[in-house]
């Protein structure tokens, strides 16, 4: 018989239980237990209360006990909903150029933008791409992310995208986290790939689609919707035979331009994620919709440009998730606390609306209902923070970090024992 784990006292033990899936969101809604508890077995939580009272009533013989010491605030593990964290290469010389004032365009011209690194990740053999993946997955572990959605997208055909999709498979079988991997195959129509968008889109739905279903790869198809990739009308076809295949959808939707969060609602996607272009017309669509809006504040900094209009979603009546975009290009720092953080000053954001992105919503937006929350029947993936005091988490704009990190209810990082 597996033994039950007793952890705790936890000054602050925030369940985000209870709470609307969509809408607006304050801070007294959240539910905070004190001095809490929470019993553990076989990686999923049991119990959650009072630690003194669950601490007397524990079976020393079935029941490990681990009495933290100070003070500590615990919150679900951190959902990373959207990131492009395998590739090879590195997109320095674009940052640096775009800052200094140089177009899009010139950057291309000059060998730069996403070709690049398709260019550099084709390069790259997929030993190469674990290894870089599994860092990264690190980083975002230790900052207190305990799932994250890996998309593919610099590979550009089947074969490269087979080799990306492999990678991430395989960087989740060496890694604490859960990886979810996501068929970005349709980031943009390869510039070797001599037929017209429609032919593209034709051959990867047709020869990469079942591979992924045969191979259990992916089971979320990605496209990005934007006159510099592909077309409403384009996509329309390869997200019906998605559909009809199985996979559940999500958009890269209205970054520069308004088309794809219409198609975002028209598929019934998961989620569409960007939207830093969504007027009132397409935050009234999506806020009658069950499609999650995922704001991505990395991308944002990244490119200098407005943020996500989270408020205005938020009090339409959407369900609001925040992820990173970590990804070589427009958004390389990925670090998900310190861009919710920002998001919440410039869009006037609560506390419990900016946990609620990186935690249940973000989850939403990953078709994922076995975590985000803390309570009985649920994974036990949780953070903690050595404060008394939630607010303080937010407060510090990221630069407070956790102090422990929990996956399955195992201690995987642990700011104390690392030098």
């Amino acid at each position: 018989m597996k033994k039950l784990k007793l952890i705790g006292p936890f000054k602050q033990l925030i369940t985000m239980t209870g709470l609307p899936l969509k809408g607006a969101l304050s801070d007294a809604q959240l539910v905070i237990i004190d001095d809490a508890g929470m019993l553990i077995e076989d990686g999923k939580i049991k119990t959650i209360g009072l630690f003194k009272n669950m601490a007397v009533d524990a079976d020393n013989a079935t029941t490990e006990i681990t009495s933290l010491q100070g003070n500590h605030v615990c919150l679900p593990g951190f959902i990373d909903a959207h990131t492009h964290i395998c590739f090879g290469g590195s997109r320095a010389k674009d940052y640096a150029m775009r800052n200094a004032g140089k177009t899009y365009l010139e950057i291309a011209k000059a060998g730069g933008g996403i070709w690049d690194t398709v260019t550099q990740t084709r390069k790259a053999s997929t030993e190469e791409l674990i290894k870089k993946t599994i860092k990264r997955s690190k980083q975002h572990l230790k900052n207190g992310v305990t799932t994250l959605e890996v998309k593919s997208g610099y590979g550009l055909s089947v074969a490269e995208e087979l080799k990306m999709l492999r990678a991430i498979k395989t960087t989740n079988a060496q890694t604490p986290l859960d990886l979810v991997p996501t068929c970005l195959a349709a980031h943009m129509k390869p510039k070797d790939f001599l037929g017209t968008n429609t032919a593209y889109l034709e051959e990867i739905s047709s020869t990469l689609f079942p591979i992924l279903k045969e191979e259990n790869l992916s089971h979320r198809i990605d496209a990005f919707i934007e006159e510099s990739a592909f077309s409403k009308e384009e996509i329309r076809p390869y997200f019906k035979k998605a559909k009809e295949m199985g996979f559940d959808i999500t958009v890269h939707a209205d970054q520069f331009s308004t088309d794809g969060s219409a198609v975002a609602v028209e598929f019934g996607a998961l989620s569409a994620d960007h939207l830093e272009a969504s007027t009132d017309k397409e935050i009234e669509l999506l806020s009658k919709s069950n499609v999650i809006a995922t704001a991505l504040p990395g991308a944002s900094i990244g490119l200098g440009c407005a943020f996500t209009p989270a408020r205005k979603l938020l009090d339409s009546g959407c369900s609001v998730a925040i992820a990173s975009d970590h990804n070589p290009g427009s958004a390389p720092m990925g670090d998900l606390l310190t861009q919710a953080a920002i998001l919440q000053t410039f869009e006037k954001l609560s506390n419990a609306e900016v946990l609620a992105g990186i935690t249940y919503r973000a989850a939403a937006a990953l078709n994922l209902t076995d975590r985000g929350q803390l309570k009985e029947g649920l994974l036990a993936d949780f953070v903690l923070f050595h404060t008394n005091d939630y607010n303080e988490i937010l407060y510090n704009q990221g630069s407070f970090k956790p102090c422990m990190v929990f996956k399955n209810g195992e201690l995987v990082f642990d700011k104390h024992k690392t030098h």
